[in-house]
Formats: structure tokens, C-alpha cells, sequence
């Protein structure tokens, strides 16, 4: 894994893996929203809003994924001192965000018909609405860092102090009463008809790879940035 902390190892393999995986998840993504929208069969409760499933359950996982991959990326460095952890961090921050907002409005969407509001702050929502505040503060102090020229350190321990809000989402339904439905799906097991599993777990594929290959853009473009002002810096003290 050291050997991907390299900036030009890390560059010739998101060359061809940015692309590669941005395709891939635009298509078997779609395929899936298509799969789940007309072949899926109304839900006998639900009816037809059920199929908010395909794009709720993935964004869902994926902001609290996101926020996963700030934690370890911060975990790294802290502790071995890798660039590329700090990019990785950044880069994810955006599109985890993005996939929250989005679980965030779906599931107002979902729930207005089926509890009959468009809020309740039951323990899963407003812990997921915190972690979209969490996300917003570390892109405020990432950004914020960079503008000054000062050390990542900050942004990468608020990165690992938030991290204690996802397993208080995952297990916000279990430890306190709430609108929110227990956990469909638990190892080994599922509460979920095979009609909708199948094309929700395509859905959850295409959309995580779609999120790898934002990330890995999102890390090209800011290591581009850095490289560039690296080169500014250099040409300036050449110059002087």
C-alpha cells in the first residue's frame, strides 16, 4: 500500500481506473434505476413509491461510507505522514456530502407518504443530518487549511472525531424507538423480498463505483493544484 502513496504510481493507475470506474458505475447504475423503476412490481404496502429504495439506499450507505473513507484516510495521515491520505480525504468529502443531501431529500420524499410528514427527528434522521453538518465543517476546515498553507492535521483529526456519528446511524433504529424501519438487511439475512434485493444490491455496485470514480478525479484535479503551486513556488525562488 506504501507503494500507492507515490504521487506518480498514484497518477498512472487513476489514469485508467477514473475513467474505467465512472463508466462502469454510470452504467450499471442506471441500469439498475431503469431494472427497479419498470420491472419491480408495486410494493403491496408501499405501492409505487417504494422505488425511491434504489436511490435511497445507496446514497444512504454511501454518505456514511464517505465519511468512512475520511476517517481511515485521516487514520493514515496521522500516522504515516501520506499526502495522498490528505487528498483522499478531501477528495471524498464532496461527493459524500452530495450522497447524503441526496439520502437526505429522498427520504423526506419516501416518508411524507408513508408516515405522512416530511420530518421527524427520530435518532436515523437527525443523525444523518448531522453527518451531513459534519461534512460541510470538514470541508470548511480542509478548505480552509489549504487557503492558509498550514498542516492537514486538523481537518484529519475532525475527520476521525466524526467518524463516532456512523455507528450511531447504523444503530440509531435498534437504540431508540422511531418512524425509521428496523435494519432490512443484516448479516447473513434479509427482510427484503429477492424482487427488490437484487436490483438494489446492483444499484448500491453501480453507485459505489460511481463514487470511486469521483473520488479518484477529484484527487487527480487537487493534485494537479498542488503540483502546480509547487512549480509556481520553485519558478519564484529561482527567480529571485
Amino acid at each position: 500500500m506504501h507503494g500507492f502513496a507515490n504521487p506518480k504510481r498514484f497518477l498512472a493507475l487513476a489514469s485508467w481506473l477514473t475513467p474505467l470506474l465512472l463508466v462502469s458505475g454510470l452504467v450499471t447504475a442506471g441500469g439498475a434505476l431503469v431494472w427497479g423503476m419498470t420491472s419491480v412490481p408495486p410494493d403491496r404496502l408501499m405501492g409505487e413509491t417504494v422505488r425511491i429504495l434504489f436511490v435511497h439506499v445507496p446514497t444512504a450507505w454511501l454518505g456514511m461510507g464517505g465519511w468512512t473513507a475520511i476517517a481511515v484516510s485521516s487514520a493514515v495521515f496521522l500516522i504515516w505522514r501520506h499526502p495522498l491520505a490528505a487528498l483522499a480525504a478531501r477528495a471524498a468529502a464532496v461527493p459524500g456530502a452530495v450522497f447524503t443531501a441526496i439520502c437526505l431529500a429522498t427520504g423526506s420524499i419516501w416518508g411524507r407518504p408513508t408516515w405522512g410528514t416530511w420530518w421527524e427527528w427520530d435518532g436515523r434522521l437527525t443523525s444523518m443530518l448531522v453527518l451531513l453538518f459534519l461534512y460541510f465543517g470538514y470541508i470548511a476546515l480542509a478548505q480552509a487549511a489549504e487557503r492558509e498553507g498550514v498542516s492537514q492535521r486538523i481537518p484529519a483529526i475532525f475527520g476521525l472525531v466524526g467518524a463516532i456519528n456512523i455507528p450511531i446511524i447504523n444503530r440509531s433504529v435498534v437504540w431508540w424507538n422511531s418512524l425509521h424501519q428496523p435494519p432490512s438487511i443484516t448479516v447473513g439475512k434479509s427482510a427484503i423480498d429477492p424482487e427488490f434485493l437484487v436490483p438494489l444490491l446492483v444499484a448500491v455496485i453501480g453507485f459505489s463505483l460511481l463514487f470511486g470514480g469521483v473520488v479518484l478525479a477529484r484527487m487527480r484535479a487537487l493534485l494537479a493544484d498542488v503540483q502546480a503551486e509547487a512549480r509556481l513556488r520553485r519558478k519564484a525562488l529561482e527567480a529571485a
